[in-house]
């Protein structure tokens, strides 16, 4: 067998040749880097476009909560102490905490306590002083109408976000400059206004005003404002006021005091201002617009009855002049709000007996008070708008519109459940089965922040719009199972109201009462008929005597903590409102306890039977 023959050279077998694929190579990586610097490039323009319209946009009020705030507490980890109870902090059921976290949409994330809410912390209130003289001699006719007069002065000052004092000799006493003062010659007037700056000097820093001078303006005029803030780096007078508006610090206040006593003008000067030489000594601001004087050239340049009646009988001519103050308070405050009333009215066709309250309210505030001088405005307002009624309107939501004034009522979601059940009781399957989660605040937010927004989000904005430090000023909040005290109406408004009452039991289709008439006609077709009231009323009776406890439950399972737990956020909302309304009232009553120590009590103990009558009755 023959060897096999192979070829000699590789030329002989056929060529493979392989593609040449560097050109595409090169191609394709050019084509990838130019796409990537692209797409780099578009992404950081896009990116920085992105933040400074981040930058740039308004953001919105709300604020969201972290998740760890809403996620329940590990069972794990060690329990965690409660917050100190705070001093004066609860007031019947109601109980709170004031801290700056009040914002964060449930409070028991702060307090460990479903039961107290978190409130902002109370506003400072500034002093502002006045020196009324009890050791002159007056009828006890003529007592009774100053002291009338004194409380229409501190309820305006109050309601503005001051805390008004009444001084008198006893402080005047107190000051260094007392002795020198008794050893000069001076003319009454100037001895009476000197006793006033002795007074106001042994106090400290803070504002000196007569008590004719009232606030007649809106909460956020910017006089008030500054003067809310509580600084006075200055001794400051104010144009056309005279000797009505001081401000300053106690070391300018004393140092004035005794410019005035070595003056060389004391037996013929009758005021500070006129004894005084220095122009450099106050600093002198414009005419205030928000501030009304009813000294004795403006009562009789545009008050003349006024005049006549001091001149003929000064106790009825005092009185006239404290109602025509309190009735030109009620004017300024409808200027304020020229759309009118919005009584909030959620779900109004199955519950329209809760709303009595928000109604009695709101009749009272559009109702003018009675006048010395009819259709007359206050001395800093000439052109005001006379009283007269405004519109009311009945809204299912809250609005932003400024110039309206709102008066919210927040049902327990007990009471709302029973209601829109249509039922003196409710169970646990109709809870969780046929009922939706905060099914209250859900509409009134509606028009403000839509309906995709949960409860969370709308707690947020409901709490701002109850107590911010504004919006506070633009509406009233109550709780439909509690009753109004209308003595706390007054001091919140800065007036006296016409009393208004609308129980319950007016509440009928074919009553009287024209309020009540007027709120279930504006629901036209869905008007609740008479039966339907008549089931109203038995279901809010058994609703309030579960909510403030007036009847013990001995169900095995508490319906009300049911409710509370499926509508968290409306909970929320009701709890924030009663303790919101409960801290106002604490802070005003303890307020008053403190100043009877130094002005007698209700029956003018200590200083006398007038001063007693300058506090309310509780």
């Amino acid at each position: 067998m023959s060897a096999k023959a192979y070829p000699k050279s590789a030329s002989a077998y056929p060529q493979v040749t392989s593609p040449k694929r560097g050109p595409l190579i090169v191609f394709l990586t050019a084509v990838l880097l130019f796409v990537l610097f692209i797409s780099t490039t578009s992404i950081s323009d896009a990116s920085a476009a992105v933040r400074a319209a981040k930058e740039h946009a308004p953001r919105p009020s709300i604020s969201r909560p972290k998740l760890t705030a809403l996620l329940p507490d590990n069972p794990f980890r060690q329990a965690a102490h409660e917050p100190p109870v705070q001093k004066n902090s609860t007031s019947g059921e109601a109980k709170w905490y004031s801290d700056w976290k009040w914002l964060n949409p449930f409070s028991s994330t702060i307090t460990l306590d479903e039961h107290r809410s978190v409130l902002p912390p109370p506003a400072t209130r500034p002093p502002i002083y006045t020196f009324y003289d009890q050791e002159i001699e007056k009828t006890e006719e003529v007592r009774a109408a100053e002291n009338k007069l004194l409380l229409t002065w501190r309820r305006a000052w109050w309601a503005q976000g001051f805390k008004p004092v009444i001084l008198g000799r006893s402080e005047a006493m107190k000051n260094p400059h007392y002795e020198t003062l008794q050893g000069k010659e001076l003319t009454p007037a100037l001895e009476a206004e000197l006793m006033r700056w002795l007074a106001w000097g042994q106090m400290g820093s803070g504002i000196l005003a007569n008590w004719l001078l009232l606030p007649m303006g809106a909460y956020d005029d910017h006089l008030l404002s500054y003067l809310r803030r509580g600084q006075f780096p200055r001794l400051t007078r104010y144009e056309s006021l005279g000797s009505g508006l001081y401000s300053g610090d106690q070391m300018s206040i004393q140092a004035a005091i005794a410019v005035v006593l070595k003056s060389r003008k004391l037996t013929s000067a009758k005021s500070v201002l006129e004894a005084t030489s220095d122009p450099d000594m106050f600093a002198v601001d414009p005419k205030p617009l928000d501030l009304a004087f009813y000294d004795p050239e403006s009562l009789t340049a545009l008050y003349k009855p006024i005049t006549d009646s001091l001149l003929t009988n000064q106790a009825k001519g005092l009185t006239f002049l404290s109602n025509l103050i309190s009735a030109h308070l009620h004017t300024n405050f409808l200027n304020n709000y020229p759309s009118g009333f919005g009584i909030l009215s959620p779900h109004a066709f199955e519950s329209a007996v809760i709303f009595s309250q928000a109604l009695a309210i709101a009749h009272s505030l559009n109702t003018c008070a009675d006048s010395p001088v009819p259709h007359s405005c206050p001395p800093n307002r000439p052109g005001c708008n006379p009283c007269s009624s405004l519109k009311i309107t009945y809204p299912h939501t809250k609005s932003n519109d400024t110039s309206l004034f709102n008066v919210g009522t927040v049902p327990h979601p007990y009471t709302l459940a029973l209601f829109l059940a249509r039922k003196t009781e409710v169970t646990v399957a109709h809870i969780r089965r046929e009922t939706e989660r905060d099914r209250w605040l859900q509409l009134v937010t509606r028009d403000t922040l839509g309906t995709k927004l949960g409860g969370t989000d709308r707690i947020v904005s409901l709490k701002e719009e109850v107590a911010g430090e504004f919006s506070a000023a633009r509406g009233i909040w109550i709780i439909a199972e509690q009753a109004i005290q209308w003595r706390d109406l007054e001091w919140h408004f800065g007036f006296e109201l016409p009393r208004a009452d609308i129980s319950v039991q007016d509440v009928t289709a074919s009553g009287t009462n024209v309020q009540m008439k007027l709120f279930t006609s504006s629901l036209k077709a869905q008007a609740p008929t008479e039966e339907a009231l008549t089931l109203q009323k038995d279901i809010f009776a058994k609703a309030k005597q579960v909510v403030t406890k007036a009847v013990k439950v001995r169900d095995k399972i508490d319906m009300k903590a049911v409710v509370e737990a499926w509508n968290l956020a409306d909970t929320e909302a009701w709890r924030f409102v009663r303790a919101y309304k409960a801290r106002a009232r604490v802070e005003r009553t303890r307020w008053e306890e403190e100043e009877r120590k130094f002005i007698g009590g209700e029956d003018g103990e200590e200083r006398g039977d007038g001063w007693g009558r300058w506090f309310d009755r509780l």
